[in-house]
């Protein structure tokens, strides 16, 4: 957040209820609610391709074939993937003015189960790479695109997907109206627990429905550092290692000569404890029981694909106390070129910093770090456990009653991840109690989701002979620059 945004928001919770309700309604000349319907690329649109490509020359060679060759799959794939392209489009849509962090890659499976630091099973947003303040509506407007494009994989027709984008859209419209009237101490306590989804799966969805949900909580508490323990390492020589599986995954000794080994393990040593002076003092003193064991590359997602992810294997008390961290490289939002670079010089605190505002708990062994690679250049890091309770949603699996279930699920989380930022009072407001926001949202849906899919058959077409870009995944690996 630049430094004019921080002195406009704490201007605004200076002001009465009345004055932001006052402003958000006026913000209705600004940008009607009717104005967010539907979607037309404007006539200097940039390449999408064009898009992608300027990402991937910023990351590892090798890896950048995989991600377009995940994002060739299907419209879906594809969609996850081109947050970019989005924050692109989205640059000259209607908003209100109303400023928000923002999760910057809202779609639906970046929803899922996590751990609390109290061992309680949360719903909340999971991914926050690219995590700025900048307009509300652009975080709906991306949940309520990847819903459509899901539900038309599924085959949904036209009013079920239009009902599943118009209800998600109401659950996040209804919800900011119960935290502006709530103080600001109850929306930050406010979460997603496991109790709270049963009850919403009692009201909402068959018995099918629940069972499967009680099924991914039960699932979900099993994902943890001993489950990704068994999975990923093996016992070479008495020692315990991560287990190769190129090229997603590639011990650091499989990566780098010998001569270079030893500097890069020194890299790392450092940079678990240096970015330990970013945790709270009793979770340094938690880390410190830990010791570094092994290091491997790991590719992750869709869209991150390329970019530097590293796990570290880290053992406390014996070989049955396993840590694992994730350090996740950190570029610069792409919203940061529509809404400006915020107020952090380092991707990683940018990150963390976002994350911490809009969750309602924390991994918490949440941290950063800048590092300086072996090629000399300096590379911003996040850090946090590899898994600690994850589930996730499965959309393939979905009927139609059960998407708009977890629809109305994510447009409430994420309007208390916009209340605990934003002015919920100024949103609420300019909402209002009718549907004509939703209404809107469910139009621009599917006009995106027809963008989308031009988007997607243009990145098909290049991957056909003489288009380059796209290329099948090599198992082969070269010297990593961290």
């Amino acid at each position: 957040m630049s430094q004019e945004s921080a002195t406009t928001m704490r201007a605004v919770r200076r002001a009465t209820p009345e004055e932001r309700a006052v402003r958000g309604k006026a913000a209705r000349r600004r940008a009607p609610r009717s104005s967010h319907a539907g979607y037309e690329p404007s006539k200097d649109r940039p390449d999408p391709l064009g898009i992608l490509a300027a990402q991937s020359a910023r990351r590892v060679p090798e890896l950048v074939p995989i991600r377009y060759s995940r994002m060739s799959e299907s419209p879906f794939r594809f969609y996850r993937g081109a947050a970019a392209i989005m924050a692109s489009d989205l640059a000259g849509s209607p908003d209100s003015g109303i400023r928000a962090q923002l999760c910057g890659d809202a779609h639906m499976l970046n929803f899922r189960l996590l751990a609390s630091p109290e061992r309680q099973l949360l719903f909340d947003i999971n991914d926050f790479d690219e995590t700025l303040p900048g307009p509300w509506e652009w975080d709906v407007k991306r949940l309520s695109a990847s819903l459509v494009i899901a539900a038309r994989a599924n085959g949904f027709d036209d009013a079920e997907r239009s009902d599943i984008v118009r209800a998600t859209v109401r659950s996040y419209r209804e919800a900011m109206a119960r935290f502006a009237d709530m103080s600001n101490l109850d929306v930050w306590y406010t979460k997603m627990d496991a109790g709270h989804l049963r009850e919403l799966a009692e009201d909402r969805i068959h018995r099918r429905g629940r069972e499967n949900l009680a099924h991914a909580l039960t699932k979900a508490r099993t994902r943890d550092n001993l489950q990704v323990f068994e999975k990923l390492t093996e016992t070479v020589d008495g020692r315990v290692r991560i287990a190769a599986d190129p090229p997603l995954l590639v011990p650091l000794s499989d990566l780098v000569p010998v001569v270079t080994r030893g500097e890069l393990e020194r890299l790392f040593r450092d940079l678990v404890e240096r970015y330990a002076r970013t945790l709270s003092t009793d979770r340094r003193t938690l880390l410190e029981d830990y010791r570094l064991v092994d290091v491997a590359r790991k590719v992750v997602g869709v869209g991150s694909v390329g970019t530097r992810c590293w796990i570290f294997l880290l053992l406390g008390k014996d070989c049955r106390d396993p840590l694992f961290l994730q350090a996740k490289e950190a570029d610069e939002s792409v919203l940061a070129a529509h809404v400006g670079a915020g107020r952090y010089s380092n991707q990683g605190e940018r990150v963390v910093a976002g994350q911490r505002l809009m969750q309602a708990a924390s991994d918490i062994f949440l941290g950063w770090e800048r590092v300086e690679g072996i090629d000399g250049r300096r590379r911003d890091f996040y850090i946090r456990q590899l898994r600690d309770w994850k589930g996730i949603a499965v959309a393939e699996e979905m009927v139609p009653r059960g998407m708009r279930a977890f629809g109305e699920l994510c447009g409430a989380t994420l309007a208390r991840a916009h209340a605990r930022s934003g002015d919920r009072i100024a949103i609420a407001a300019y909402l209002g109690r009718g549907t004509s926001f939703d209404r809107a949202l469910a139009v621009f849906a599917e006009s995106y989701a027809d963008q989308n899919e031009r988007d997607h058959r243009a990145l098909l077409h290049a991957g056909r002979p003489g288009h380059p870009e796209v290329r099948t995944p090599s198992r082969t690996a070269s010297a990593p620059r961290p």
